[in-house]
């Protein structure tokens, strides 16, 4: 057997062209003797630390490489089809020189030379060819394509006597020995084409003039033979084909990672081929890519002399501020001396003083910061720097939580900015530090185990239903695997053992290619920044949600390489919180820091004990408002607790939590030093400092000790667990407690410290909710138009948001030219108006333009004197067409919004004539300003247009042309006229059950809502079936009807037509998990009163029983005749009796006359 090595290798990271995971490429080298592999991905390098972290740990020698793209022109040509793709490459990093210089050729093929894939030049290979190893590469590489080129394949492949043209080749070869010197070698491959036969010989004719070595290679993509269709599957995905659709394939089914016998079978008459690949291993040397962090230089005054002195300075400045009584206080100087030795003794104070600056900065800038998030509010150091803004000793957060003192790691600061102004800061790091400093970090998009069902089926054609069917089977869960889909679940077990061939087929390969790379994307908030260039620790890429470059190694090895990892996050609460102190200044012109708010507010807990928490931070949901009210909390320390325990988990603590408060449960502690640590939160551990706090109190554990115990627990880490346990029950038990309560202790904490929760954070984010729930309480109108600013993408948080404010009797007006900002903003009566901002197709210029030429002249008096005094140029047709769609002209006289598209007989609009009329008037009054003798009285020769006649929209008409230009309804909703029916005759809202209707197997639900989107269509055996969209005001799901069901109700399938809908929720095919709404009946909802009512009941308290109600009822009684019994329960409630009467002689029409009571707010009941 030859020894040999593979030298082109793609893994899963040549993304959906490789379908070799790295963990499974190495166990098969090690398997089959070999002792060294090289990863070789297209154009990127994003496999390879963990690569190298795999063949170490397998004992594998790992070579670090790419298959580059070369352009034989320039880099920055990206003008045609010459310019797509390059010429493939190999390039080796013979030592860690070599691998720098990888990283950059290929970061600045993503950074520079990107067009259609990552490409670089031949000027750049000559800069940055020290310490690589290059390798001709397949039929796709320079050399080998020009000998193709310039050469025909023999039929018998026999070229002991062919006569190769060579002249060009030879060119291209002169070019990499130039550039590479001895470190070019010529690669063979054989994969079962017949012109990488006669490159072969072609190659071995260049070797012996020019004195090269010979490599093989076998191109490898996917692991073992059989996994060929797999990797079929991947292309598929690739180029959007199906299986059956071969042209342009380029795989003969050999492109495994073989053993060296194969190799050796495979090149038998090239065998010093094999051996030389040796060579290169040989040549290759050890070294490291992963180092601890470098933190940039971070630039410090005149006046210290090292980053440490600077940051006690400032951290002493702020203790000053923070803490006014500090001299009286010696926990505070004892804390501040611990934090500050500690951060100096790890090395930190750079760090410290890179997150102070761009905090300040950000404030400066105006950009909102949180108080804080994660364990760094446990920091004191942080507070005074005001890096936080929690005081972590009033509330006992602790230090060591954020950096244990015993085991040195990065700090971890996640910060919060407002989503608007996140991207600002970081623009500030990007100018201070260097643009090519500071990066985005990647994230790998996998196929996970319900994706690799529906992607491998739609290749293999199996039938859409039965996909779904099969990835429905999949459990849900973040941790589920097909794997352990196929133990856990019957149905899918045999499906894959004795299923239909085509299902079996579609299980097998979607578990081989489970986990593969999908695609890339960007972390939401983390950012890289470096010391000096980025792409001297880590290779460089783009993404297209980024402007900035990103990090070839995601999140969790970046940091390995050398380089410091901070999330800078958005959140949108925060821009609520912005937006709703600028509505504040401007209706009450008053402005106040909302971060200096001592939480004890009166009003805001009266709030919290209501549990009207919509809209406040955090605490939103239906089962913490209920559990709020039961609590009645009315001090911050509660909402602290709340947000803690309301999580899977400790929930079932809640009702202990409250009854404790009230003293319905008695609160016991096993020794009484505890009650110190646990009085806040009334016998219960509820947070993990109270475990390290209470570790220490009882036992003597160090810092370090109680935080490694909180690890522990959290984790489940047993072994540790173990250990720590006896130490615990030693320490206690020196401090002179006695063994059972001891153990009694420990097991209590076996069983909740899992759930234990991080009160740095909790504290950081109970305060966000605690402003919230301020604002709410004190500015309730400006808090919610803020919370519609930011909600509008969200169509069902809107409509939820607009209903809070019916419940908070605050009006949401719709938008109007005299009133509306660009945002929701509040008027002198407390009412909300809508912002402009809000309409699609009226930008940010024509409202910056409106709301100027307002505030500079005033309102509007006529949409004949807006559009004279509107900039027309930024307020467009467009523009004005969406605002008068929306109704923001309403109030500008006598003129309604059919109007504004009437189209006469010139076969021109309202609009077109108002801007014609605009301009020349505009022009006009410009002609007469800038002339000499100018008569500024020429304007009076233009007259208004004459408003047209015609019929107003209907209402219906008006709502979707307002759904139309905003994504909801603003004056109403087609269903409003229906809320008897929808109250008394629905039981579900569509939003309840529409993503999943499992729960609701067998029920039967009965919906209201108006039909969209028909379709009448036949199936592919020619049978009618139909489809439409059934919207309530919670949301919209499709409905679908076949056969019989079709016939018997497809005469409702109208668009706009409001129904009532029975089905039942039932098993599909009688399939276990395929589910379908089956409907049973459908009825039109104008028609359900008159058609299902049999009787009315008006409900009458006695003293209510005038002469003039009498009348009231006697007239609507006799304009309202028909077929309906009424009824009248008179009652009296401070004697507790009833009389029951029915009109015997009168019956009446149900819808109006309901409609009638309800608008006047007379009480009924409905006898259906």
């Amino acid at each position: 057997m030859s020894e040999f090595t593979h030298l082109h290798v793609h893994t899963q990271y040549s993304i959906l062209d490789g379908a070799a995971s790295i963990k499974g490429l190495i166990s098969k080298v090690k398997k089959t003797g070999m002792n060294a592999l090289a990863i070789t991905d297209h154009g990127n390098m994003y496999g390879v630390l963990d690569f190298v972290n795999e063949a170490k740990k397998q004992g594998i020698k790992p070579i670090i490489g790419c298959e580059v793209y070369v352009t034989d022109r320039s880099r920055f040509d990206k003008g045609g089809k010459d310019d797509r793709s390059g010429f493939h490459l190999i390039l080796l990093a013979k030592n860690f020189e070599g691998y720098k210089n990888l990283s950059r050729l290929v970061s600045q093929g993503f950074t520079e030379g990107f067009y259609y894939t990552p490409r670089i030049d031949y000027d750049l290979l000559r800069k940055h060819s020290e310490g690589l190893i290059a390798s001709t590469a397949c039929l796709g590489g320079h050399l080998p394509k020009t000998i193709t080129r310039f050469n025909q394949p023999v039929a018998n492949g026999d070229y002991s006597n062919y006569n190769f043209n060579l002249e060009k080749a030879e060119e291209i070869l002169q070019r990499f020995i130039e550039i590479f010197k001895d470190d070019i070698y010529l690669e063979l491959q054989n994969h079962g084409y017949k012109e990488q036969v006669m490159v072969n010989y072609g190659m071995k004719v260049l070797a012996e003039k020019y004195n090269l070595k010979l490599i093989a290679t076998n191109d490898v993509h996917y692991i073992n033979k059989d996994d060929f269709d797999a990797h079929n599957i991947l292309i598929c995905l690739n180029t959007g084909k199906d299986v059956d659709d071969t042209e342009g394939m380029h795989y003969t089914g050999n492109e495994f990672l073989k053993t060296p016998e194969e190799m050796a079978e495979t090149f038998k008459d090239f065998p010093e081929a094999l051996s030389n690949t040796q060579h290169i291993v040989e040549k290759v040397e050890s070294f490291e890519i992963t180092r601890d962090v470098l933190l940039p230089v971070f630039p410090i005054p005149e006046g210290f002399e090292t980053e440490y002195d600077y940051l006690e300075h400032l951290a002493w400045e702020g203790a000053r501020l923070r803490w006014p009584d500090m001299e009286e206080r010696p926990e505070v100087k004892e804390r501040m001396d611990f934090e500050l030795a500690t951060i100096k003794w790890m090395g930190f104070p750079g760090y410290f003083l890179i997150v102070w600056d761009f905090i300040l900065e950000a404030r400066k800038m105006g950009v909102r910061v949180g108080p804080g998030r994660g364990s760094a509010a446990g920091s004191a150091v942080a507070y005074c720097l005001s890096i936080t803004n929690i005081d972590p000793i009033k509330y006992k957060l602790l230090f060591e939580r954020f950096l244990n003192p015993e085991r040195i790691s990065m700090p971890d600061v996640d910060i919060d900015f407002d989503d608007e102004g996140r991207g600002r800061v970081i623009e500030y790091v990007i100018g201070k530090y260097g643009k090519d400093r500071v990066a985005q970090i990647i994230t790998f998009g996998s196929m996970a185990a319900r994706s690799a069902i529906r992607d491998v089926a739609r290749v293999l054609k199996l039938p859409l239903t039965e996909a779904d069917r099969l990835a429905k089977l999949i459990p849900e869960g973040p941790k589920v695997s097909l794997e352990s889909a196929f133990n856990d679940v019957p149905e899918l077990k045999q499906a894959k053992a004795s299923g239909e061939p085509l299902v079996q087929k579609t299980l097998s390969l979607a578990l081989t290619l489970e986990g593969s790379i999908r695609n890339v994307g960007v972390h939401a908030c983390g950012v890289i920044i470096g010391p000096e260039d980025l792409k001297n620790f880590v290779p460089l890429s783009i993404a297209k949600d980024s402007d900035m470059p990103v990090t070839q190694f995601e999140g969790k090895l970046v940091e390995s390489v050398g380089l410091l990892k901070m999330d800078f996050l958005g959140l949108k609460t925060l821009s609520i919180i912005n937006d709703t102190l600028i509505n504040i200044k401007h209706h009450h012109v008053l402005d106040f820091d909302i971060d200096t708010l001592v939480p004890d507010d009166k009003k805001t807990f009266e709030l919290f004990s209501r549990g009207e928490t919509t809209a406040v931070f955090q605490f939103e949901s239906p089962g913490m408002k209920k559990y709020l009210a039961e609590l009645k909390p009315d001090r911050f320390e509660d909402i602290i607790a709340m947000n803690a325990l309301y999580r899977p988990g400790p929930i079932q603590y809640i009702p202990n939590f409250i009854d404790r408060k009230f003293g319905r449960e008695k609160i016991e502690y096993a020794n009484p030093v505890m009650e110190e640590y646990l009085a806040d939160t009334y016998g219960i551990t509820v947070y993990q400092e109270q475990v390290m706090l209470l570790s220490q109190a009882l036992a003597g554990f160090t810092k370090g000790q109680a935080d490694k115990l909180r690890k522990a627990m959290g984790k489940k880490l047993i072994a540790v667990m173990n250990e720590l346990k006896d130490k615990f029950i030693k320490g206690c038990m020196a401090n002179g407690m006695e063994k059972e309560p001891v153990e009694r202790i420990w097991s209590d904490w076996e069983s909740f410290a899992e759930y234990a929760f991080n009160k740095s954070h909790s504290t950081c984010y109970s305060y966000v909710a605690y402003q919230t729930a301020y604002l709410k309480a004190h500015y309730p109108a400006e808090f919610m138009a803020a919370n519609l600013t930011h909600n509008l993408s969200d169509i069902k948080e809107i409509a939820f948001l607009i209903d809070e404010c019916k419940q908070m009797k605050i009006p949401v007006l719709g938008p109007d030219v005299n009133e509306s900002m660009h945002k929701f903003t509040v008027n002198k009566k407390e009412e909300i108006r809508f912002g402009l901002g809000a309409v699609k197709g009226v930008g940010e210029a024509a409202v910056e333009s409106l709301v100027d030429e307002r505030e500079a002249n005033g309102p509007f008096t006529s949409i004949f004197d807006f559009v004279k005094r509107i900039n027309l140029r930024a307020c467009n047709r467009r523009s004005l067409e969406a605002m008068a769609m929306a109704g923001a002209f309403d109030n500008l006289g006598n003129v309604h919004r059919a109007q504004f598209f009437y189209v006469d007989k010139d076969n021109s609009s309202f609009i077109e004539k108002l801007i014609k009329y605009g301009t020349n008037y505009q022009t006009s009054l410009s002609s007469s300003q800038a002339s000499l003798f100018g008569d500024l009285g020429t304007e009076m020769s233009i007259p208004d247009p004459e408003l047209p006649k015609c019929e107003p929209w209907t209402k219906l008409e008006q709502l979707n042309k307002e759904l139309e230009v905003t994504g909801f309804y603003i004056s109403g909703h087609p269903l409003d006229d229906y809320d008897v029916e929808i109250k008394n005759f629905t039981n579900i809202q569509i939003a309840e059950f529409k993503d999943d209707f499992k729960p609701f197997l067998g029920r039967e639900l009965t919906i209201a809502g108006i039909v969209s989107n028909v379709e009448h269509r036949t199936t592919k055996t020619n049978k009618p079936f139909g489809a439409f969209n059934i919207e309530d005001k919670s949301g919209m799901m499709r409905v679908v009807l076949f056969s019989d069901d079709y016939l018997n109700f497809k005469q409702y399938m109208m668009n706009e037509t409001p129904l009532l809908i029975k089905a039942k929720i039932a098993n599909r095919f009688k399939q276990e998990d395929n589910f379908e709404f089956k409907v049973s009946s459908m009825q039109l909802l104008s028609d359900v009163l008159d058609k299902q009512v049999r009787a009315i009941t008006v409900l009458t308290a006695y003293e209510d029983v005038t002469e003039d109600y009498m009348t009231y009822i006697t007239d609507l009684m006799s304009k309202n005749r028909g077929n309906t019994s009424l009824k009248f329960l008179i009652f009296d409630a401070s004697e507790k009796t009833t009389v029951e009467m029915l009109s015997t002689r009168i019956k009446i029409q149900t819808s109006d006359v309901l409609r009638e009571l309800q608008q006047k707010g007379i009480k009924f009941r409905l006898i259906a």
